[in-house]
């Protein structure tokens, strides 16, 4: 019998999309149910549940109205209970009106008194989970999920918070989740006779949702699974014990090209591809995908695609997002003269296709002639700039496994950047080493992630990236780098952001936190950038992490006005042991009450510093936001 079957992401940010609910996705329309994909806040979700209830209840009453052109205000009744919101449905319209407004109360109450809770329309519900500081909204999304699903038993856990935490995320919800990959037949449904974690991917169910991934237009996947390292603050040995050494890219890769279009980039998420060997067969596999030196991206007809995956009802609720969509952008295309946007208005008027309320699959196949040449002008003009492909091992290189025919192999395709691990000052030679061959092999575009608060000392984040930045100057290339703080994925903390490495301290992590606001959250090349933001040498360096938090963030002006040289005085006139009393007041970082924190009047002057200045850069009546005015406008016209 078909399921309906309803596949959560929690609300949070994330830049890659859910990997593993696309295979679930893929899974379950080979078994021929119904999957939806949603990702955003819940309470709309089922909001919008009811609201397409309530508009066929109305078309079976009343279908000389077009109710779907009104779903927005009846949702917005439904959320708001709102007298001028159900006015604004303009229901006296029909004919059919006194029987019509008990139905659209009955829905509203049918929300607001969780009556749908009794009513439970999903057979199965897959809800994942990602970084063990989102356990609070991923906690919610179960408890949300578990009055969906008409069994609970049918309510499945999974991914790296699932498979990191189980026993906690039992204890909060009752579900024990799934742990690890979906690697052995049989997973789901005892009748299932394939292995979920090697099917391919489901593009489409990414156009039901709005929220926009950052990093799209890639072909998404894996080459090996797992690594040979075992290191303290990973969670790859738990969610990837086995450390499989190839995995065949070509057919998955070809199969997502042929049913969802060509992809730009190809991102692997592979965890330490250099140890297996196969690794030039995979070089090899990753080249027959199309990507070779010098490959280029030529965008596809993205229309043709979505109108081809209508007609074969592959995900007619995506695929009518996306023509939708796809017929707005046509619309506002600054490539295509006004009286062609005027002609194109008028065709979608003609066949309700201005509003995505009104998008039928059937009225986009009727119109599909009529817009394919405009896509095809605009297209056209979009393919003769063909964009460069690159091949990102998302996850990094391990500095330790380079060797000249491992970087030989690797120079063979359009890797950018090279993201190589740089975790600690122990594998300095081996990460100094690794990108020497690299750059012999002609690559020159490094990224890497440096992480901190965790067994390191301070002055070691300071080191790290001045050894990127050196070798950026002696090498020639652009080396951009991500200072990353260390969580803790099972201890205490790890439902949170608050934790702090036995080296460091509270003031310390807002001061790296202070800083990297500033630059965005990445170091590049430039000594000048960089000894601005992190110090001309150690000391400096060191000065910055005790530094007052508003005076590293508006660095300029504060100097301006001589506050942080007048702070730096008096902080310079205490004795060692002066310092040794007033330093761990100030690595607490908690500044609101100062007056109880000590009775020393030199102290007490020094921490009168640490006050919040951002409430009065921001208050129109403080002297501070005048001079902060007058200091930007003063630097602009000057720029």
């Amino acid at each position: 019998m078909k399921r309906k079957v309803l596949l959560l992401e929690p609300n949070y940010k994330n830049k890659f999309p859910p990997i593993g609910l696309m295979k679930l996705a893929t899974y379950f329309k080979l078994r021929g149910d119904d999957v939806v994909f949603y990702k955003g806040n819940l309470k709309e979700f089922v909001i919008g549940q009811i609201t397409e209830e309530c508009i066929e209840k109305l078309n079976s009453l009343d279908s000389k109205i077009n109710w779907k052109l009104r779903a927005d205000k009846i949702a917005k009744y439904i959320k708001y209970r709102k007298h001028d919101d159900l006015e604004a449905i303009e229901i006296n319209k029909s004919e059919y009106s006194i029987l019509i407004y008990p139905w659209i109360k009955y829905y509203k109450n049918f929300y607001h008194k969780g009556e749908y809770k009794k009513y439970p329309k999903w057979d199965w519900i897959g809800v994942t989970t990602l970084f063990t500081f989102h356990w609070d909204i991923t906690i919610e999304t179960i408890e949300f999920a578990k009055t969906l699903v008409k069994d609970i038993n049918n309510l499945m856990i999974g991914g790296v918070l699932a498979s990191i935490q189980p026993k906690e995320i039992e204890k909060a919800t009752g579900i024990k989740p799934h742990c690890g990959t979906l690697s052995t037949p049989g997973d789901i449904d005892s009748d299932n006779p394939y292995i979920i974690d090697e099917l391919p991917l489901d593009y489409s169910i990414l156009d039901e949702i709005d929220y926009i991934y950052p990093d799209n237009n890639a072909y998404y996947s894996y080459s090996t699974r797992g690594c040979i390292r075992h290191c303290s603050f990973c969670a790859v040995p738990i969610l990837e014990p086995k450390y499989n050494d190839y995995l065949p890219l070509h057919d998955r890769i070809l199969r997502t090209k042929r049913l969802f279009g060509e992809q730009q980039n190809l991102l692997l998420m592979d965890n330490n591809v250099l140890a297996s060997t196969y690794l030039p067969t995979i070089i090899e596999d990753i080249k027959s995908c199309g990507f070779r030196k010098g490959a280029k991206y030529f965008e596809p007809n993205h229309y043709d695609i979505a109108i081809r995956n209508l007609r074969l009802h592959i995900n007619d609720r995506a695929y009518i997002r996306k023509c939708f969509r796809l017929l707005e952008e046509l619309n506002n295309s600054k490539s295509l003269k006004d009286d062609v946007r005027v002609e194109i208005y008028a065709l979608r008027e003609q066949y309700g296709l201005l509003h995505q309320n009104t998008c039928t699959r059937q009225a986009i196949l009727d119109s599909y002639y009529l817009f394919s040449s405009y896509f095809n002008i605009r297209n056209s003009k979009i393919r003769s700039f063909g964009r460069i492909r690159h091949v990102d091992f998302n996850q990094g290189v391990d500095a330790r496994l380079f060797n000249e025919e491992n970087v030989r192999l690797l120079s063979q395709i359009p890797i950018r950047p090279l993201r190589i691990a740089f975790d600690d000052m122990h594998t300095k030679s081996a990460y100094i080493n690794a990108l020497k061959l690299s750059v012999k092999y002609g690559m020159k575009d490094f990224s890497n992630y440096l992480l901190y608060n965790f067994k390191d000392e301070p002055i070691d984040l300071y080191r790290r990236l001045k050894i990127n930045v050196d070798l950026c100057e002696e090498l020639d290339v652009s080396i951009y780098s991500f200072p990353m703080k260390y969580h803790p994925i099972r201890e205490e903390h790890s439902h949170d952001r608050d934790f702090i490495g036995e080296h460091w301290n509270r003031k310390y992590i807002r001061a790296i936190q202070a800083i990297l606001n500033a630059t965005k959250g990445k170091v590049g090349r430039g000594h000048s950038f960089f000894e601005k933001a992190f110090g001309r040498n150690e000391k400096e360096y060191m000065e910055l992490l005790i530094m007052p938090e508003t005076f590293i963030i508006f660095r300029f002006f504060f100097e301006h006005l001589g506050y942080t040289d007048a702070w730096r005085q008096e902080i310079n006139a205490l004795t060692d042991i002066e310092k040794q009393d007033l330093y761990p007041i100030i690595f607490k970082n908690d500044f609101k009450n100062i007056e109880d924190l000590t009775d020393n009047p030199k102290f007490l002057s020094i921490l009168r510093y640490y006050k919040n200045y951002r409430n009065d850069i921001a208050d129109k009546n403080s002297e501070l936001y005048n001079l902060k005015q007058e200091f930007d406008k003063k630097n602009n016209d000057q720029k």
